[in-house]
């Protein structure tokens, strides 16, 4: 049971307000425990484990708790009480936690005492722990640093390789012969005196499949039935099947009339009425009298009946015929029907892709270099379903919708890929041109806001859809928006939105409902609004005290920039190390930051983003506490070099590689959303918002990994684990900022 909301304090005065509180809550607001107990060998000492928690009068800590426990029974006792040092009545609660998904969530206490209740303030539950660590907290408003960790280890009993006790019983009423009349209910049993329970599961039938048991079965068909069960507990052990056979009856009647029954036949027909590829039919029966039995159906004048319990659906290229009959409770037999219908094949489908071609057109000097600009326009034809849609990637960037001829006034070699779909969903494989844009006679690259080549317009995480077009400026419609700077408020941006979509209109880079869709977006973001990341625990945000939070081991240093609220790496501290989060780990979760390449000079920066390894304390034998990261957890690279290491940005380091033109470059001194996502041992890389990497370990089980300085290859790693940012030296220097994540 959780227990209530507690009633705002208001200011009425110490006696009243604790009336006021006392009366929201019961003395013990909820208990409920598994029910294993302890081993046979070990059964005398867990019946003796004692577990004592006692709270005073601060609010901050408990005065006693027990860090260590042994799993099986235990006594829990809480006492809040003026022997324990209570003067002021104040009221504590204890309450184990069952929603985190890093602690044990299998034991339910949520006490509630102080030393005017009717025990006194001293209270005792019985439970029964298993191996892990428990969180428990006071949840009283204002309490909340009250809290702690108990570590419950295996009992002295030794590995735990007996199976659970099953047992079955049968109920409903009988009649002269023993046979259940109507229906019969079977209540499945479990118990284990080991590990405990972990699930109980059954079968209908010598050949039916295994379900899992939540509540008795009840079965009320007539005819002799077996029910098959077995329970598996915690440590693996499955108990041997057992069964129980009763005869199911129907209740006395005089109904001689059997079922009534009909069938429809469903799907995609021609025009001569047969059906395209499959036909579904779906019989149905019902009865007054004693009720329907079975359905049976049979396929053909001379196929086998067989029992109906779902539509039939039909493949095979052909005429075919659907018997089918029912019978009821009773014993009377519906008169047999048919239905008789044909399949054909399917009209072909289109399976080819559209083609597509690409002309560069410029003036060119003596090296064949365009001067100034070069202007690509390109072509699809499809000669089956239409073309839907042409796309192209500019160095290696995201696809874009190309609805005019592409102008690249960038001095430098392009390459630039196209591609087309058609309206049957085929897409062509992409082709690519390179050509050079001369230095002399070049103009600058465009001043947009930010750098944002996305294939949509994307507001925030608010996708409109709308193709992401060059505007008259050279710049995107994204680029314009500029969702990314620090707006001061949600209006201002809403207005600087406005003014550019209006612009985008009257220039006719929009019609009206694009410029619809993406100003709702725009509102729908909240950006500018306080907490417009909901959901997301902040690691930093930009502060000293946040940064505080972090610990740095190895070479290098992070310093912070106070005033755009980031963090940099160190140009005078050299050396490869981590700066990494302590408090937490973390399973499955979706963490979100950006990062800024400042490397000096022509260079670019190395770093990357770890996740999912241990405490780097708890292994001692690594000299270098940095290099746990790498070996057991996951390093998601940034690497913008064109040259060098052959992981560059997206990559999971070691395992799955992207090369830049994968994962596309922004210009130095940019920033750049990331995103890592991981549920499970699926690992997805987004960069700006455009997905740029996925990954699967292969297995995702706890493990050893190799000794040496390479992180192993077959891919496995920790299920959850900490967070950590490298930095690689002086000359790779990264800013990180905004970084918070939210558990999925």
């Amino acid at each position: 049971m959780r227990h209530p909301s507690l009633l705002a304090r208001r200011r009425y005065g110490p006696a009243r307000w604790w009336l006021a509180l006392l009366g929201s809550f019961l003395m013990v607001l909820g208990l409920a425990s598994t029910a294993a107990y302890g081993r046979d060998d070990d059964r005398s000492a867990a019946a003796d484990q004692v577990l004592t928690w006692t709270a005073g009068d601060p609010i901050d800590h408990y005065l006693t708790a027990p860090e260590t426990a042994v799993a099986g029974a235990a006594t829990i006792v809480f006492e809040n009480s003026e022997a324990t040092g209570n003067t002021t009545s104040m009221p504590h609660t204890l309450t184990f936690s069952v929603s985190d998904p890093e602690y044990n969530n299998d034991v339910q206490v949520n006490i509630l005492a102080n030393p005017g209740d009717s025990q006194g303030g001293k209270h005792s539950v019985e439970v029964n722990l298993t191996p892990g660590k428990y969180f428990y907290h006071c949840t009283i408003p204002g309490h909340g640093s009250m809290q702690g960790v108990l570590t419950v280890t295996e009992g002295g009993g030794g590995e735990d390789t007996t199976a659970p006790e099953t047992s079955a019983t049968v109920d409903g009423d009988k009649n002269a012969d023993g046979a259940y009349i109507g229906q019969a209910t079977v209540t499945v049993a479990a118990t284990d005196a080991g590990s405990g329970v972990d699930t109980v599961e059954y079968a209908i039938g010598a050949d039916g499949s295994w379900q899992p048991y939540t509540a008795p079965v009840v079965v009320n068909e007539v005819g002799t039935h077996t029910v098959r069960y077995r329970a598996t507990d915690k440590s693996g052990n499955t108990a041997a099947e057992k069964k129980t056979d009763f005869t199911v009856a129907a209740p006395p009647t005089d109904d001689k009339t059997p079922p009534e029954t009909s069938a429809t036949v469903a799907g995609e027909k021609d025009d001569a009425g047969a059906y395209l590829g499959m036909a579904t039919v779906t019989v149905t029966a019902s009865d007054t009298g004693s009720g329907v039995n079975t359905i049976e159906y049979a396929i053909g004048a001379d196929g086998a009946w067989q029992p109906y319990t779902a539509p039939v659906m039909v493949h095979e290229v052909g005429t075919h015929t659907v018997r089918y009959r029912a019978t009821d409770k009773s014993g009377n037999t519906a008169a047999e029907k048919k239905t008789d219908f044909t399949v054909v094949e399917p009209p072909s489908q289109d399976k080819t892709p559209p083609v597509t071609t690409v002309v560069v057109t410029g003036d060119k000097n003596s090296d064949g270099a365009f001067i100034t600009s070069a202007e690509a326009t390109v072509g699809a034809t499809d000669a089956d379903s239409g073309v839907d849609k042409v796309e192209y990637s500019l160095d290696g960037g995201p696809y874009l919708a190309y609805v005019s001829p592409v102008i690249v006034d960038r001095v430098g070699h392009h390459t630039l890929a196209h591609r087309a779909t058609d309206k049957a969903g085929n897409t062509s494989e992409a082709k690519r041109v390179s050509f050079t844009v001369a230095q002399s006679g070049g103009v600058p690259a465009p001043n947009c806001p930010e750098f944002d080549e996305r294939l949509t317009v994307i507001v925030g995480t608010v996708d409109t859809g709308v193709p992401n077009r060059l505007t008259g400026n050279r710049c995107t419609i994204n680029e314009l928006i500029e969702d990314e700077k620090d707006w001061s408020s949600h209006a201002l941006f809403l207005k600087h939105v406005d003014k550019v979509l209006d612009k985008l209109l009257t220039d006719g880079v929009l019609d009206a409902r694009e410029h619809k869709k993406i100003y709702r977006a725009a509102k729908q973001s909240g950006i500018g609004r306080p907490g417009q990341d909901e959901g997301y625990r902040k690691l930093f945000d930009g502060t000293a005290e946040s940064l505080a939070k972090w610990q740095h081991v190895g070479g290098g240093q992070f310093g912070l920039n106070a005033e755009e609220g980031s963090i940099t790496s160190s140009t005078t501290v050299d050396g490869m190390g981590m700066l990494w989060f302590p408090a937490r780990q973390y399973g499955d979760f979706s963490l979100k930051l950006q990062w800024r390449d400042d490397a000096p000079g022509a260079g670019n920066a190395n770093g990357g983003v770890f996740v999912r390894f241990p405490n780097v304390h708890d292994h001692p034998e690594e000299t270098r506490p940095e290099w746990v990261a790498i070996k057991y957890g996951h390093e998601i690279q940034v690497n913008d070099r064109p040259d060098g290491d052959m992981y560059k940005t997206g990559s999971v380091y070691g395992f799955d590689r992207v090369g830049l033109g994968g994962a596309g470059v922004t210009p130095k001194g940019t920033w750049n959303d990331y995103e890592i996502r991981v549920v499970d041992q699926h690992y997805s890389v987004y960069r700006n918002g455009v997905l740029i990497n996925e990954f699967d370990n292969n297995g995702g089980q706890l493990f050893e990994p190799p000794r040496g300085d390479d992180p192993g290859t077959d891919g496995r790693r920790y299920a959850s684990g900490h967070i950590g940012l490298q930095v690689h030296g002086t000359t790779d220097v990264i800013s990180y900022r905004d970084i918070r994540i939210q558990e999925l």
